[in-house]
């Protein structure tokens, strides 16, 4: 387990605030979506064009297009969860329904050369789907997650009163206060702040812990791209996109003794987290395609860093305790320190940009067209995970707000890296069937080597065109790696869980030309 370090000012603001440093991976660490057709080949199009995929990942692919093209794409997920804390194995499973591309590509020829075109788009897309459910839980006799509040209390240099008084505290310390998890213990003469549950801990003994995430929603990027090609020679293209996002998680912790003695002064608590994410951006991406053979394509793709304009997040929660000889059953809510309001934060925030090489070779038969042909394909990408930023949005920021996301920025700056994400194709055509496999990597964006996250998808397809009519159908299976910290601390190292989910993913895509 390693150590992380959060200044005090980030472990106690984000309370009012809500952003974590997990928030940034949220708007960068996923895999690309895409058509059945793109994802069947790994998602390695960024020198291919012709798919209405490509205004959102290399835009100069618009440029193949010479006609008009109609795309809808629906998907259906199925995660099966695994994870480890504490040496414990846990499995669960959820299933729900995807979103890829869905709109319109319009080219058109030069009217004097039918070797140059224009094209323009309109679509709309998930760029991720968060709808999930990860559950852990183990024994833990190395810390509890009341001492994140012990923490945040001790390190205020407040009344326990005052504390309770103070907004900073109402989603998580306050209700431990008033619940009696944690209270003042004079100690070998000094006043120490501590969770009721620390004393099992000193005495050698275990607790059980459970942590349940239910995540709810989506990011989605609606785009408006055009292209141009010259000479069917080079393609050149840029699309604005607007990210939607829609986001919602219940995180409900459990923390319990495991030990017979019912006069120990804690049996159990469980804490709830309600939070929401609403709000909408803007970025851009510019790219290129070179052909300098019949048989070769190059792309080069930039995405420039999303500005997430306006994000809005709300936040309640709620701790049910049983103190057992010390205080008894309580429970508290947040509502009851912020005059029955959930609390609300409004910030901005800049997502890591993203380059894209390409490379593509493409199989001819130039005599008989029905015999069959296709292509292989291969994407490299790098992402400045690292680089991702949060601000407030308040003209007038406090002196608290600037120095709580400063804190903030170099967490994730120390925590995160630039990663390097690998994706491979292809496709063979048998008149008008075609068949498709694919293969992708996204590495680890940690800087920590002791945390071992990745995503790795295995996908294969099949498709059928036919009189401007083309039907494609693709499974995807995902195998992702990360981890999960139910809570941090500033003083002592941090537990984790890794989580392996394996993801199914059914795509089709249906569409005309017109």
């Amino acid at each position: 387990m390693k150590k992380y370090i959060l200044l005090p000012v980030l472990l106690i603001s984000t309370f009012i605030y809500a952003q974590i440093p997990e928030d940034a991976l949220r708007y960068s660490y996923f895999p690309q979506n895409g058509t059945a057709r793109n994802l069947a080949i790994g998602g390695a199009m960024g020198s291919l064009g012709g798919d209405i995929n490509a205004i959102f990942v290399n835009p100069a692919g618009l440029g193949n297009y010479k006609t008009g093209e109609f795309v809808f794409t629906p998907g259906f997920f199925m995660n099966n969860n695994k994870s480890n804390f504490r040496e414990t194995q846990n499995k669960n499973k959820k299933n729900n329904i995807g979103l890829g591309p869905i709109g319109f590509v319009y080219g058109f020829a030069n009217r004097y050369n039918n070797k140059s075109s224009q094209a323009i788009s309109l679509a709309l897309t998930q760029t991720a789907n968060y709808n999930n459910s990860v559950q852990y839980n183990g024994l833990n006799n190395f810390s509890s997650y009341t001492e994140r509040w012990a923490e945040q209390v001790a390190k205020s240099n407040l009344s326990l009163d005052d504390a309770l008084n103070n907004p900073v505290f109402a989603y998580g310390a306050a209700p431990a206060l008033d619940t009696y998890l944690v209270d003042t213990f004079r100690i070998n003469g000094a006043v120490q702040v501590r969770g009721l549950p620390e004393d099992i801990l000193d005495a050698g003994q275990a607790l059980r812990q459970q942590n349940t995430i239910d995540t709810k929603g989506a990011q989605y990027e609606l785009a408006l791209g055009y292209a141009v090609n010259k000479n069917d020679k080079f393609q050149f293209g840029f699309s604005v996109g607007i990210p939607i996002m829609n986001y919602t998680s219940t995180t409900t912790f459990k923390e319990n003794d495991t030990s017979s003695n019912n006069l120990n002064g804690f049996d159990s608590f469980t804490y709830t987290d309600d939070y929401t994410t609403r709000g909408a951006g803007i970025n851009a991406k510019l790219g290129l395609i070179f052909k300098p053979t019949e048989h070769i394509r190059l792309g080069l793709a930039v995405h420039t860093p999303t500005y997430m304009v306006s994000l809005k997040d709300k936040r309640t929660s709620s701790i049910v305790a049983n103190t057992e000889d010390y205080g008894g059953s309580l429970q508290a809510s947040s509502l009851k320190f912020t005059n029955d309001q959930p609390g609300e934060s409004k910030y901005s925030m800049l997502t890591p940009w993203k380059v894209m090489v390409s490379g593509s070779y493409v199989f001819r038969e130039i005599e008989n067209v029905r015999k069959q042909k296709g292509f292989i394909t291969a994407d490299i990408e790098f992402v400045n995970h690292k680089s991702s930023n949060f601000y407030s949005a308040n003209e007038t920021p406090t002196a608290d707000e600037k120095l709580y996301y400063k804190s903030l920025n170099n967490v994730i700056k120390d925590q995160y890296k630039g990663n390097f994400n690998f994706r491979v194709g292809g496709e063979l055509k048998f008149n008008t069937i075609m068949t498709r496999l694919g293969f992708a990597y996204y590495t680890n964006p940690y800087k920590d080597t002791e945390i071992k996250a990745s995503r790795m998808l295995l996908s294969g397809g099949l498709g059928y065109r036919h009189k401007g009519f083309f039907i494609d159908l693709t499974y995807v299976h995902s195998i992702n790696k990360d981890v999960s910290f139910p809570y941090r601390l500033e003083d002592r190292a941090n537990t984790f869980a890794t989580i392996n989910d394996q993801r199914g993913n059914i795509i089709a895509s249906v569409g005309f030309k017109f």
